[in-house]
């Protein structure tokens, strides 16, 4: 819709609008003696030395050198530190304050739905097939799900933006479009003028767009949507530390809109949401050596995904086709049978067959819409895939 006529405030819940957020108190101070908070000030308990001290009483001393990450303090509320560091992996992106954190992309996800929509009269818009989690948070807060698919003929997995466009302008009760580019399980990049006429047009709520995948997309086919916050307000791009990063352990996901979405986020998100331990290590792999390396594994996974794992799956009996743009660290192929039909039968055999016997895991997607007879397989190692792909010929080999 036209940026000027966007507002915010008719898109969330009125609560939302009238709520003051709980203020904390590295809000105020971080620096000093801090009694102010209630934390342990003698340190981490376990790296505590408890010593006798006169007349057998206990003296308590602090290990030296083993806590400096300060873990008896609460971290900073609003990770000021990896903002700072966000900006120069997305330097499109205008300020600290256009960034909020979550605990995952989840956290980002459920919030949004949480801020907009009423329980028991909102919807949200999907196009599956999809990330599962949308419909699950919706489900969990009692929101109604609308589903737009993707065009799936050919693999091709774009938008239809004419259905999404009349689907969620039609339906006042839509309160956020849920976009995912590059798509899971789709892989594919969402087209840039498709993106752009969902945004400009009459739609009222919010635009999300999902890139967990996106550092994996060649820098010849795009790049991350969030260089379009500036231009629309409406607009909230999420991402995560969890792919191209390595660190699904540490549960960071990232969220960039307008400075006023943003603050509501922030105004309704728990007080310490992301821990000392996840900033600490997301702000060493958003330092400049952490982005250069980052850059050379994805070159990486890039090589291996279209120069060995695409290839190979192709020369593979019963491998009927690849579907998607393959964009992301997975591929998506699809298992034939004899006739050349799409086959979840032989498929979801020859997954349980590789997770139960063979010490090999992918994703059978052939329930999802689109996705017939699909094997989700993720890009690994050198040698992982050339395990997989052995496995899979002596596997799919056999099949009659």
């Amino acid at each position: 819709m036209p940026v000027s006529s966007f507002d915010l405030k008719r898109i969330l819940r009125p609560n939302i609008l009238k709520l003051e957020p709980y203020r904390c108190a590295r809000d105020d101070y971080s620096e000093g003696i801090l009694l102010d908070a209630n934390e342990n000030s003698y340190g981490p308990a376990y790296q505590v030395e408890i010593s006798e001290g006169a007349n057998g009483s206990e003296d308590l001393h602090i290990s030296s050198g083993n806590n400096d990450l300060n873990l008896h303090r609460y971290p900073d509320p609003l990770g000021r530190k990896v903002k700072d560091r966000i900006l120069k992996l997305r330097p499109s992106v205008p300020s600290v304050e256009n960034i909020f954190l979550g605990v995952g992309s989840d956290e980002v996800i459920d919030m949004l739905v949480r801020i907009t929509c009423t329980p028991g009269k909102d919807s949200i818009l999907i196009t599956p097939p999809t990330y599962g989690m949308y419909r699950v948070v919706a489900n969990i807060n009692d929101v109604n799900v609308v589903k737009v698919p993707l065009i799936v003929e050919g693999g091709e997995f774009q938008l239809n933006v004419d259905a999404v466009i009349q689907v969620a302008v039609d339906d006042p009760t839509i309160k956020i479009i849920w976009l995912c580019s590059p798509g899971n399980p789709t892989g594919t990049y969402l087209r840039e003028e498709d993106v752009r006429r969902v945004l400009d047009s009459a739609f009222e709520g919010l635009v999300v767009i999902d890139e967990a995948y996106v550092d994996f997309v060649r820098a010849d086919k795009g790049e991350s949507y969030a260089r379009l916050v500036r231009e629309y307000p409406q607009l909230l791009v999420m991402q995560t530390m969890s792919k191209s990063f390595g660190l699904a352990g540490i549960r960071l996901g990232v969220g960039i809109g307008s400075r006023e979405l943003v603050s509501y986020l922030n105004n309704a998100k728990a007080p310490y949401n992301v821990s000392t331990l996840s900033l600490s290590v997301a702000t060493a792999a958003l330092s400049d050596d952490g982005l250069q390396k980052m850059r050379g594994v994805m070159r990486g996974i890039q090589k291996q995904r279209d120069e060995y794992l695409i290839p190979e799956l192709k020369r593979l009996p019963h491998v009927g086709a690849i579907l998607g743009g393959n964009d992301a660290n997975f591929v998506v192929c699809r298992i034939v049978d004899s006739n050349g039909e799409a086959s979840n039968e032989i498929a979801k055999s020859v997954y349980v067959e590789m997770a139960q016997n063979r010490g090999l895991v992918v994703r059978y997607r052939g329930t999802d819409f689109g996705c017939e007879g699909c094997l989700r397989i993720t890009v690994g190692t050198a040698e992982e895939n050339k395990v997989v792909i052995d496995t899979l010929r002596t596997l799919l080999s056999a099949v009659q």
